[in-house]
């Protein structure tokens, strides 16, 4: 399956980094992209169960393909939040299930970072995407 425009550059941004400090600097810059969500949508029906930190998300079809919103009260988490976001908006509902998420943190060279709790955490985001797009 081929990357969204935007995935393939930001694949070229991480592979052009030297070690870890640098993957960590870019990874929180993405994580303060992330527009903000309103309180309105900062509520019990869109938080991400299954994560150690708050995750919100919302999602919406526009087109038959899938754009996410989320935050988190964590840097890192909202960082990489902001990838898996990258990953997936402008997908079908189809495409989001075939998406391979240690393979797409292990192509950024984030995968040894990612402890079990996020690697979890991180699960239960795209499975809380996959389940928006069934309902």
């Amino acid at each position: 399956m081929s990357l969204p425009d935007e995935a393939l550059s930001v694949l070229e941004s991480f592979r052009n980094l030297a070690g870890w400090e640098q993957r960590a600097r870019l990874l929180m810059q993405w994580g303060e992209r992330l527009p903000p969500l309103s309180d309105a949508e900062r509520t019990e029906a869109n938080r991400v169960h299954g994560c150690e930190s708050q995750v919100w998300l919302t999602g919406r079809l526009h087109d038959g393909q899938w754009q996410f919103a989320a935050s988190s009260d964590a840097r890192l988490i909202r960082g990489l939040v902001a990838l898996l976001l990258v990953r997936v908006n402008g997908l079908s509902a189809d495409e989001l299930q075939q998406v391979d998420l240690p393979d797409w943190f292990n192509q950024l060279g984030l995968s040894r970072q990612l402890s079990p709790s996020r690697s979890n955490g991180l699960n239960a985001v795209l499975q809380r995407m996959r389940e928006l797009t069934r309902s």
